[in-house]
């Protein structure tokens, strides 16, 4: 695995990106990718149940990748959980001109304006129909670029890839589809998904729908889409999609291109939106935390913001598939750590009022933590108090130099001094009164 990750991959990266990615698939179809031995082997803290499907793992490949549904098995056979193929139209489209897919190396992200390319519903249905089914398949729906009934495309879509799909997504939320964003609207929405809804109780009939929303959204738009999402009693969200902005630190050449930015710097944007709609929706449908994802930890941040499931895909780029593998050893690790015995478990603990959830912490963990703050407690306390005795002993002996010539009277009785013969006296009476009167020796 060593040698992909350091040779094949850095020369994949000179080469253009959407030649590169068709590489990648015909690789997979050829199954020339390396994958580690024990990629597919059970976790069963990782095993989890949604939507009423069993997903081996909450890791899953994220709709772009297999727009066309070429490779879902041998994806799966690297270790995903599950894996979304899409977006797909009704009909085929060569989507926006080229070139529109662009790696921002010194960010480790990517900018794509694709624009909905695919072969079309009627042909990745005919190929699902040959797959040999296993894992969980989901299909990502879309619309066709100059469709003027989107409610009748996304039918169209329920119709022809339901049968074979394990759930559909009606994504809403592409930047790179004129007009696609404004779906997401209040009255348009519930519209949108009434239609769809009604042509899966048609054509695929118990098949979860859920809804893929973009991160640019203001707290209305939000609202209104929980609202929604509620009312017409949908079976999850996918937060988020890619995003048009463009955040303050982008450090890459191409960062200026138009069109959606993945990885890393939309992380933080993506998981504030996805726990935004896990208190909006108040924990009752399941969630699929995607944007940013390049590691263990990343994966675990969504999981605990509300996140049943998480996708990635644009670390794939620069990571390689065995990325999949590392993010669930890694999660293993953080669940064994805060003490929750599956996955299941820490969805959504980050929000305790609402889950029911928080963090167990391993008693023993605890003790050892608290022995370990304590003993930093002390040394800070001793370190302060170092300033404090040096003021103290600074202190003292100025009391000490101004108390002297106040306490000289006491020792000079006037009946001692009429008794030069007994000096032992007056020394007696100076010693005590010295002593008593001079902390800084004591």
């Amino acid at each position: 695995m060593g040698w992909y990750k350091s040779l094949v991959l850095p020369i994949v990266r000179w080469i253009d990106a959407e030649t590169a990615h068709g590489l990648a698939i015909w690789a997979l179809k050829n199954n020339l990718v390396p994958r580690a031995d024990d990629a597919t082997d059970a976790t069963p803290s990782l095993e989890t149940d949604v939507f009423g499907r069993k997903f081996a793992n909450p890791v899953g490949l994220a709709a772009g990748f297999d727009k066309n549904g070429e490779v879902p098995n041998a994806a799966l056979s690297h270790g995903f959980g599950f894996v979304e193929i899409g977006s797909v139209t009704p009909e085929p489209q060569a989507g926006n001109p080229k070139p529109r897919l662009f790696r921002l190396y010194s960010d480790r992200a990517v900018i794509n304006r694709m624009g909905f390319n695919n072969d079309g519903a009627d042909v990745v249905a005919a190929r699902l129909r040959k797959r040999a089914r296993r894992g969980v398949l989901g299909a990502n729906l879309g619309k066709n670029k100059y469709s003027e009934d989107a409610a009748s495309d996304y039918a169209k879509g329920v119709e022809a890839l339901g049968p074979y799909a394990d759930y559909l997504v009606v994504n809403v939320s592409s930047p790179n589809t004129p007009g696609l964003r404004a779906l997401q609207g209040r009255a348009p929405l519930e519209k949108l998904l009434r239609a769809v809804i009604k042509a899966r109780d048609s054509f695929a009939k118990g098949v979860p729908v859920v809804l893929k929303v973009a991160p640019d959204l203001t707290d209305e738009d939000k609202a209104d889409i929980a609202a929604v999402v509620l009312k017409v009693k949908l079976d999850g969200m996918i937060v988020s999609n890619t995003t048009i902005d463009r955040p303050v630190g982008l450090n890459s050449y191409d960062q200026d291109e138009k069109g959606g930015l993945s990885g890393p710097p939309l992380m933080a944007p993506s998981t504030k939106v996805l726990a935004d709609f896990y208190r909006l929706t108040e924990g009752k449908i399941p969630l699929i935390g995607v944007g940013g994802i390049a590691s263990g930890k990343d994966a675990y941040e969504k999981i605990l913001n509300g996140a049943s499931l998480v996708q990635l895909y644009s670390s794939l780029v620069y990571h390689g598939m065995d990325l999949v593998t590392e993010i669930k050893e890694d999660l293993v690790r953080r669940l064994r750590k805060d003490g929750f015995a599956n996955v299941s478990d820490a969805v959504g603990a980050a929000f305790p009022e609402i889950s029911g959830k928080g963090v167990p912490v391993d008693e023993a963990r605890a003790a050892k933590e608290a022995h370990a703050a304590k003993k930093v407690q002390a040394a800070k306390a001793e370190t302060a108090s170092e300033p404090a005795q040096a003021a103290n002993a600074t202190g003292a002996a100025q009391t000490a130099s101004e108390t002297k010539p106040k306490q000289a009277p006491k020792t000079r009785k006037p009946a001692q001094a009429a008794k030069p013969r007994k000096p032992a006296a007056t020394t007696k009476a100076r010693k005590p009164a010295t002593s008593k009167t001079d902390p800084a020796k004591e």
